[in-house]
């Protein structure tokens, strides 16, 4: 007899591991000491997040999430458009432990470079975000703005007028890809765009617990910022398309 492990809560899962293991990898590899990548700079890191976007999106749909959210914030804001809770019991879970195994396959896959690299502040990047400039309300405002845009462009590209006739499978994934790179190429300077709270909530868990050679304090004042941030700026743009019936 088969089984399968094919489920929402699996896709979400897979999906998410995906996602923060080519993510928070790619930021490793441009911070982490005689890394190949190292002093990628900022466009690898964007670049290499949009990639994470789309290969994560492609493996939540595989592993049988069609709606491959990756995203509490996400989640939360399609729950307040359809007016149906039910999915975030399940897919939040799903988020936040995948983003904490993608966490552990990061720090397995660069383990010989954290004791080479004395920037503590360097690795911490590799797990979660950090503020270029420590301003709590400007810091949850651009994770309000960043998120809500989010929402709002992922909305015009499934909206009834915003898919061309034909389009791809693949081809949205792609493009939701695109936006999550551009939104860091612009947006991402201030915070480091997390735009997802469970991409940053899991990994600083694993930042927190993990044996990391010289690691510095998960920074957990600053915890609530890319959490509460994209889950505000996610369901007042929810809001707004449910109110002007832009879908």
């Amino acid at each position: 007899m088969r089984y399968s492990i094919v489920s929402p809560f699996a896709g979400e899962f897979l999906g998410t591991l995906v996602l923060i293991l080519l993510g928070n990898g790619v930021v490793a590899a441009v911070n982490l000491k005689r890394s190949k990548g190292e002093g990628g700079g900022w466009i690898s890191i964007t670049t290499g997040w949009g990639i994470a976007v789309f290969a994560g999106v492609m493996t939540a749909r595989a592993w049988g999430s069609l709606d491959a959210n990756l995203n509490p914030a996400i989640t939360l804001s399609l729950a307040i458009l359809a007016g149906d809770y039910s999915r975030l019991s399940v897919y939040v879970p799903a988020q936040i432990l995948g983003a904490m195994a993608g966490a552990l396959l990061v720090w397995l896959a660069y383990l010989p470079h954290w004791k080479l690299t004395d920037d503590a502040d360097a690795k911490h990047a590799c797990f979660c975000t950090a503020p270029a400039v420590r301003s709590y309300p400007a810091n949850f405002l651009t994770e309000c703005i960043g998120s809500a845009l989010l929402v709002l462009l992922v909305a015009a590209l499934i909206s009834r007028l915003g898919v061309p006739r034909g389009m791809p499978d693949g081809l949205g994934p792609l493009l939701v890809g695109y936006i999550v790179w551009g939104i860091g190429l612009s947006l991402g300077g201030p915070t480091g765009y997390a735009i997802n709270p469970a991409r940053d909530f899991g990994p600083r868990i694993m930042h927190s617990v993990l044996p990391i050679a010289g690691k510095r304090n998960s920074d957990w004042p600053y915890a609530w910022v890319p959490v509460l941030g994209p889950l505000t700026g996610t369901a007042l743009a929810a809001g707004l398309i449910r109110y002007f019936g832009a879908m």
